[in-house]
């Protein structure tokens, strides 16, 4: 069966350019942005025993007991909201997610000036004592997602008829880099959702996703499945890439279906503007007016005015609104 999502190989976005290959990739991007706001990555250079690492690591902290995950609860990790969340602390649209978690971020020290101002979303990651190897696994591939996004941006740029450094310049020089691991246990009622509808906040997401799938995806002709392809990661555009090109570029809803006997493990990775950052349309593109109406959560993106922090704080807090009032 053929994919039904486009198949972006961004390989010549890892080479000096531009080219002609750049050139057409950038077309193809365009495309994928345009009609489905969601596409495979290959040839983005990652390491799969890096991966690997990653997986099993994390698969032996979900099987740590109860206690030993809440040694590096959210709630330890202050204002930086980094750690562990059990199963059904995260919200979607208020319903409790069938998922428990790992919360990341780039790793900044107390010398940092955010952390020294108590900026919330920026701060030290937690780790648990008993897997030493995870945090080498964690910080090593935010390093290399990190390259993997800003390369994937330039295309995105070129695609736009932008120049290529142009979120580099405006946006992501200093990005807000988000990483999440979520657990996906078993389930006797497959009938349930591991995560509800909902978009993403920021630019673009990365994910890698295990054998098991369950992503769905939006079209205007229903929901499509999204399974794993294997080596490929799936690219998903935020709401402020929606913004930014007044609706153009689309952030699309998609949701994770309960896997019934199988427990799943997921790895989103969001790259996302500069939490200082506003963020207003492209040039030569008009704002596009208030699209509350046609939302998942009746709320526009264009609509919005603030700083990007203002509003992925105003998005956490509906997600986790107990940590946000204990902080």
């Amino acid at each position: 069966m053929p994919a039904a999502l486009p198949i972006v190989d961004m390989s010549p976005l890892l080479r000096p350019g531009p080219d002609a290959e750049q050139d057409a990739l950038a077309r193809a991007i365009a495309t994928a942005c345009r009609e489905r706001g969601f596409f495979y990555v290959v040839g983005h250079g990652v390491d799969p025993d890096l991966l690997a690492a990653l997986d099993l690591a994390c698969r032996q902290f979900f099987a740590l007991p109860a206690a030993a995950k809440q040694a590096i609860a959210m709630a330890r990790g202050g204002r930086a909201w980094r750690g562990y969340f059990a199963l059904g602390d995260e919200l979607t649209a208020g319903v409790p997610d069938l998922k428990e978690g790992l919360y990341f971020g780039s790793e900044l020290g107390p010398e940092h000036p955010r952390v020294r101002a108590g900026v919330p979303l920026h701060g030290a990651n937690l780790f648990p004592l008993e897997l030493p190897a995870l945090r080498p696994a964690v910080l090593a591939y935010i390093d290399a997602l990190t390259r993997v996004a800003h390369a994937l941006l330039r295309g995105v740029a070129r695609s736009l008829g932008l120049a290529d450094d142009y979120f580099a310049v405006h946006y992501t020089a200093d990005p807000t880099v988000l990483f999440r691991v979520f657990h996906y246990p078993a389930v006797a009622d497959a009938a349930g959702w591991g995560v509800g509808e909902h978009t993403d906040y920021g630019l673009l997401t990365l994910l890698a996703q295990d054998e098991v799938g369950g992503l769905e995806v939006k079209t205007p002709d229903g929901w499509i499945d999204a399974p794993p392809i294997s080596g490929a990661m799936i690219c998903n555009l935020g709401d402020m890439l929606d913004r930014l090109t007044g609706g153009e570029y689309r952030s699309t809803p998609h949701r994770v279906r309960s896997s019934g006997g199988r427990s799943r493990l997921s790895f989103p990775f969001f790259f996302d503007p500069d939490f200082t950052a506003e963020l207003r349309p492209l040039p030569d593109r008009p704002p596009r007016p208030d699209d509350a109406v046609d939302r998942w959560d009746r709320s526009s993106v264009h609509a919005f005015t603030g700083s990007y922090g203002d509003y992925l704080l105003a998005k956490v807090a509906r997600v986790f609104p107990a940590l946000v009032t204990a902080t």
